[in-house]
């Protein structure tokens, strides 16, 4: 506990000066952090009362109170009665408080463009996943609902760079894993069968989590191929959830079994597989990827062939 503590101090250290918010005036603005945050929620509130504010940025009741003083004065902020209730007034921006708030966006706006500039595509995704999990884990009231969605432009070249790195990180495997990847996306894509195959992306406030997908490998059989699940959101069901999504669809797609490959070092994998239902019916080693794996086939069985009900 005391490492996190302390790492997590370390962080809030650089992250301040990242962010210039250490300065006299926050962006050289003239406003301190607290009033440029006051004139944000402002902005991005319809009328609210003064207390909203307060709730919503945890600040003081006196604090605040004196910060709206100042931004008043300064012709920013202005109050009106509530209709039907004297003893309210909502809060909003003037003109002038609407400039000031567009100048303070667009400067907090460049001032991060030029912060994660030099990143390459890959890092933007991963530090953009790495705020949202740590947003979600120190607001757990306010984490949002994870969301199955279809394939989306620019989700199959999330899928390959996914696989390719997790898979080099946690198991050795080389670029030989990646181009796998990449060839089972092309064909999934080729010549697509919307009504017997199909790709799920799990999706958090924007941030793409986890896939999985579906094909055809005859007019009774369909894979379960590329299952994948971010490391900031395993341990929530998230691979069962996907699984699940991808055996329903196989069911109303009038499939007789559903059939995947996995590999015995993926621990997690294999016990959503067999909570699903599906078994082990065939394995074998390999070192297609670098090291040596042990292979596995897993079967579920959907319905009996014909042949197998007749009495």
């Amino acid at each position: 506990m005391e490492q996190v503590v302390d790492r997590a101090r370390r962080f809030n250290r650089f992250y301040t000066r990242a962010i210039g918010v250490l300065g006299e005036g926050y962006l050289d603005s003239g406003f301190t952090l607290a009033e440029a945050r006051v004139i944000y929620e402002l902005a991005n509130r319809p009328r609210p009362t003064a207390r909203e504010v307060g709730l919503a940025l945890e600040l003081d009741p006196g604090y605040l109170s004196r910060i709206l003083k100042r931004l008043e004065a300064q012709g920013l902020v202005q109050r009106a009665e509530a209709e039907g209730d004297r003893r309210r007034r909502h809060l909003s921006l003037t003109p002038k408080g609407r400039e000031t708030f567009a100048g303070l966006d667009g400067g907090a706006r460049d001032a991060m463009g030029e912060l994660i500039a030099r990143l390459g595509p890959g890092e933007h995704e991963r530090l953009s996943t790495a705020m949202a999990e740590i947003e979600t884990l120190l607001s757990p009231d306010l984490k949002a609902e994870i969301v199955l969605r279809e394939r989306r432009p620019g989700d199959l070249g999330w899928i390959v760079e996914r696989h390719a790195r997790l898979y080099a990180e946690e198991y050795g495997w080389d670029a030989r894993f990646e181009t796998l990847v990449a060839r089972i996306a092309a064909e999934m894509t080729a010549a697509p069968d919307p009504a017997r195959e199909r790709c799920w992306v799990a999706e958090r406030d924007g941030q793409r989590l986890g896939c999985v997908f579906l094909a055809k490998d005859d007019p009774d059989t369909a894979r379960i191929r590329l299952l994948l699940v971010e490391p900031a959101a395993r341990g929530a069901g998230l691979g069962r959830k996907l699984v699940e999504a991808a055996v329903a669809f196989a069911r109303r797609a009038g499939y007789r079994e559903v059939v995947l490959w996995t590999h015995r070092e993926l621990h997690a994998a294999r016990r959503i597989y067999a909570g699903a239902g599906f078994r082990k019916t065939e394995e074998w080693q390999h070192h297609d990827f670098g090291p040596v794996s042990t292979g596995e086939t897993w079967r579920l069985v959907l319905r009996r062939a014909a042949a197998d009900t007749d009495t």
